[in-house]
This record gives C-alpha cells, structure tokens and sequence, in this order.
C-alpha cells in the first residue's frame, strides 16, 4: 500500500497515540456542531480539542493563542492547522481582526495534506475502517476546510495564489523528510489534489474532470520532475519511506526512471522560497511568526556553533534593520528595549534576552531585506555550517545575491565555487573564475588581487628553455 509505505514506524507510533487519545476523549466530550466557516458552508461535525486549545479570559490572550496555535500547527498538528486557519480566516468578530486570507488559506492547504486528517484511525482484520464519531469528526472538519480554501482562492489573485504555494512548500520542507513526502504527493497524479488517497478526498471525483475543477485542486500544478524531486530529497535526508515511495516511482513507468538524472541536479540547487516565514502582521499586531526550528542533530549542532560568528555582523544586521542607531560590538551592549524590539518584529516572546536563534535570525531578516553585507555572512554561515546547517545551494545563493550588489568578497567567494566546483551547485568552470576573480580584484578585494598578480607574472615569466 502507498499509504503504509509512506509513514514511517515512528509517525505511525506518534500519531496512532493521538488519535488513541482522541478517541478515547469523543465519549466523554463528544462532538458538537460546527460554526459556519469562512466559506459560509457547514458541517455536521467538529472533533474535540484538547485544553490548551480552549479559550481563557487572560491580558493579551489572542497573541498567546496563536503563538501557541503557531507552534503547534508548524509541528504537523492537524487540529492546530485547522484551528489556526479559522483564526486567519475571520471566522468570529474576534478574530477579524486577524483576518488575513493568504495565511488562512496557506493553514488550510496544509491541514488538508496533512495525513493525520484523512490516515484510518484504527484498521480492523478485515482491513475495515473502525473511526467512529472520531472518524465522522474528522471528515466533517475536512470538508469544512475544503470549502473555506475554496471560498479564500476563488477571490484570490496569481500573485496571492504564489505566495500561498510559497509559504506552504517552505513549511512542508521545515518538517523535513515527512514534508517532503507530502510535497512529491501534491504534484502527483496518482493522489487526490491534497496528496490523499483518490478514494477519500473532500473533492467529488466528477468536479475533477469538469471544465472548470475546483480552484484548490490546481493550486500545485502536477508533475513528475516535481514528484521526483521531492521524494529525492526526502530520500536524501536518510528517510526509508522516502526511498521507497522513489523506487516506487522510478519503477512505475520508464519515462519516469528517465527523469533521475534532471532530478537529482535540481534537487542539489533546490532551496526554499523563503530564508524564514516572512513576519508580516494583520493590523491585529500579531505577527506571522516563524516556529519552524526543528530539533534535529544537525540544526542544534549548527546553532551551537553562533558563538563562533563575531558578534559584529549581528549588531550590523540590527543597525540595518534600524533596531539599534549603530552597530554593537556585544550582545551585552544591547539594551533590554532594543532586544524586545527586535523580538516583537519577529513574532517571538519579548524576554529582553537575544538568543542564539535570533541572533541567526537578525541576520537573515538583514539579507533577505537587501543588506549586501549580511548577505555575505549569511552565505558563509551556510558553507561552514554555522548558526545554520551547512548547504551549499543556500550558500551559493546568498554569495550570489551579495555578488549582484557587487560585493568584492562575494564576487571572490563565486571565483571559489567556479574553480573548484561545489558539491553539484557549480560546476567548475575555470573560465568564469578568472571572470569573478578579475572583478573582485577591481572592487578592491585584496586576497584576489594578490592571486591575480601571481596569474599575471606567470604568464609574463619568460617560458624554460
């Protein structure tokens, strides 16, 4: 079954347990009618949720809750997905002030592709579905979610239509191998349009094949080269289910085998749409926060090495960002009052206390904001795996966006990459690294200038007898 090949033992333990939880909750809670949806529909059925989902009178309760609705939601809980789209959507007269289509949209494109929605709560000998109330709760929730996308997209533009794939693509890939998964679903044919099974989709069959399908059901064009490219990727990461939902692929039809090798150097050059979630904020002041750390090996072993990043490219980055009036030499040189202001922009708890992560952060928010300077630590920071996985796709990317701004240091840095050739990101190419080279010796980068020198005199130098 595809289904079973493409959720790991440990999500399978993880989620059986909630959904045991759950189930065991529906008797004593029970489910109640559901309020009517952004999309004015409704539906019969709204599953129960835990505590920390319910309201409480409390200063600043809407901020607490969606930062923690946020949280949650980012970590692959389906409810908090749904919940939090509700939120977005206006559903409620407290919440219009939270109304941001976009972000509802985005909530509900991901919950809708999120297995734990749709995967059999419980499969019997016979291979029956035994979900109850919880599984009926769940479908109505579904559908709700369906209608309420519908309704957001078809009043949509192209330009808000990208950004909704953008955020989704760059979430899904927060969550690693599982997120990937379901990207290589979404652009495949042979699952429903939110990467479920053909046969448990909210989408009737028959509106596919009209004129006219639903507007959610091409929000992610289909295609194989996307198909391969994400389980490639999720592959990569070390994942079995990845790997078999790849071979399964590569296995299904020859001309799908045939597509490896574009695949794989697409995959080497891929990067997200985003550095990080972008902050935006409704006029509620409640910022789009970025809740994607995960806590992998690799991520805490990156983010404990910060320290080793002068501090100075932090306190350029929040100058730049105009949080401080010049750029601090320390992290102790830092007022309480500009730390919790540069909190506040990112969406983060106010402590007054700048951490790790968000020292990292200062410095993406300056590059992805146009600061040639904090685009050329960003990149460093990537090739050597400090504050940030080491990734030289993303590393090339931001030595390039520097170079554009015609940063000497970066123009020497893509020199590097053509001479040596980086890992399937640039091949080498000897010709565009004199190129690169020559230029950054004419910004004034000193060490390229030195080389340069040493090019010319050996070509000058009389030739042996």
């Amino acid at each position: 079954m595809v289904l079973t090949s493409d959720l790991s033992l440990h999500e399978g333990l993880r989620r059986g347990m909630t959904l045991a939880v759950l189930l065991a909750l529906v008797p004593l809670l029970g489910c109640e009618p559901r309020p009517k949806g952004p999309g004015g529909h409704t539906a019969s059925l709204t599953c129960p949720r835990p505590q920390t989902f319910l309201t409480t009178q409390a200063f600043n309760v809407q901020e607490q809750e969606i930062r923690a609705l946020r949280r949650q939601a980012f970590a692959g809980d389906f409810f908090a997905q749904i919940d939090l789209a509700r939120r977005y959507g206006g559903s409620d007269a407290e919440a219009r002030k939270l109304h941001d289509p976009v972000e509802a949209a985005v909530w509900y494109q991901i919950a809708l592709s999120n297995p734990d929605g749709y995967a059999p709560v419980v499969v019997g000998a016979q291979g029956q579905r035994r979900g109850g109330r919880l599984q009926d709760c769940r479908e109505a929730e579904r559908l709700g979610a369906y209608n309420g996308l519908e309704h957001l997209l078809g009043r949509m533009s192209s330009e808000e239509r990208q950004d909704v794939r953008d955020r989704v693509i760059y979430v899904l890939s927060t969550q690693g191998a599982p997120g990937f998964r379901t990207l290589a679903r979404l652009h495949d044919v042979g699952f429903g349009p939110f990467g479920d099974p053909l046969d448990n989709s909210p989408i009737d069959p028959r509106d596919l094949k009209g004129r006219r399908p639903p507007a959610s059901a091409t929000l992610f064009t289909r295609n194989d080269v996307d198909v391969y490219l994400f389980n490639y990727l999720a592959a990569q990461s070390g994942d079995v289910a990845g790997f078999v939902m790849l071979k399964d692929f590569e296995r299904s039809s020859s001309g799908r085998a045939a597509l490896g090798t574009d695949a794989q150097a697409k995959a080497k050059r891929w990067t997200p749409p985003f550095e990080f979630y972008p902050p935006q904020a409704p006029e509620s002041g409640v910022p789009l926060s970025d809740e994607s750390l995960r806590a992998g090996e690799a991520e805490a072993l990156a983010l404990a090495r910060v320290d080793e990043l002068p501090f100075i490219h932090v306190g350029h980055a929040l100058a730049f960002l105009r949080v401080t009036d010049k750029p601090a030499l320390t992290k102790a040189s830092l007022s309480t009052t500009e730390v919790q202001a540069f909190q506040a922009m990112l969406g983060r708890p106010t402590t007054g206390r700048l951490s790790s992560l968000e020292e990292v952060r200062a410095i993406q928010y300056a590059a992805v904001n146009g600061q040639a300077r904090s685009q050329l630590t960003l990149a460093v920071m990537y090739a050597e795996g400090v504050g940030v996985p080491r990734d030289y796709a993303r590393a090339f990317h931001w030595f390039s966006q520097a170079d554009r701004q015609g940063n000497a240091e970066a123009k020497y840095a893509m020199s590097t990459f053509f001479s040596l050739g980086m890992e399937g990101v640039a091949d080498q190419d000897k010709a565009s690294a004199v190129v690169y080279q020559i230029d950054a010796a004419l910004a004034g980068f000193k060490p390229s200038a030195q080389r340069l020198r040493e090019l010319l005199a050996q070509v000058s130098r009389a030739p042996r007898t």
